[in-house]
């Protein structure tokens, strides 16, 4: 009886508290810019830190998040979970959009034309992120106005919201896509 108790006593015990393994998600993540911001208080300033992050899975499916914390490393998890929440599908036609869009958030412009097959992303750093992860192969866009970062990739993402496939516009007006 007393080798039972002590062959019990040294079994290892489960562990509880370890950690869950991280798992792959089904989307790719890019951090589009960290920015330390501070807020001026009586006692004075209090530093924290805003991140803006995009998310895609490659396959017309796009959201863009900000998050805000006293770490970065916390502010970017919530800028994920943000981007997460905020998944637009954006209608992409052989690789490209299927028509030239301007989208426009604040003082920021983003003309985005319809490319050829093997023509890339041609793009700025802020809204290269948005249209890679859209899967948007073949592009070309230019910025007017603000350069902004968190400014270009929102309006980015308000022009490819608004694009619209030759079928949905025929279906609207009650005709056939041929006659568009």
């Amino acid at each position: 009886m007393e080798e039972i108790k002590k062959d019990k006593k040294f079994e290892p015990k489960p562990r509880e508290n370890r950690r869950p393994a991280r798992e792959e998600s089904e989307f790719d993540k890019k951090l589009v810019c960290v920015r330390r911001v501070t807020k001026v208080v009586k006692g004075g300033r209090t530093l924290r830190f805003s991140a803006l992050v995009v998310v895609g899975d490659g396959k017309n499916r796009v959201g863009i998040g900000i998050g805000k914390a006293a770490e970065v490393p916390a502010a970017i998890d919530k800028a994920t979970g943000e981007a997460k929440k905020n998944m637009q599908y954006i209608r992409i036609v052989d690789g490209t959009i299927p028509h030239e869009v301007i989208g426009k958030f604040g003082s920021s412009k983003i003309l985005m034309l319809p490319a050829k097959p093997g023509t890339g992303v041609i793009a700025g750093g802020s809204a290269r992120a948005v249209l890679e992860l859209a899967g948007i192969k073949d592009i070309v866009t230019k910025i007017h106005g603000s350069t902004n970062k968190i400014n270009a990739v929102k309006a980015t993402m308000n022009g490819l919201v608004a694009l619209r496939t030759r079928e949905e516009i025929a279906a609207r007006r009650g005709k056939k896509p041929e006659e568009i």
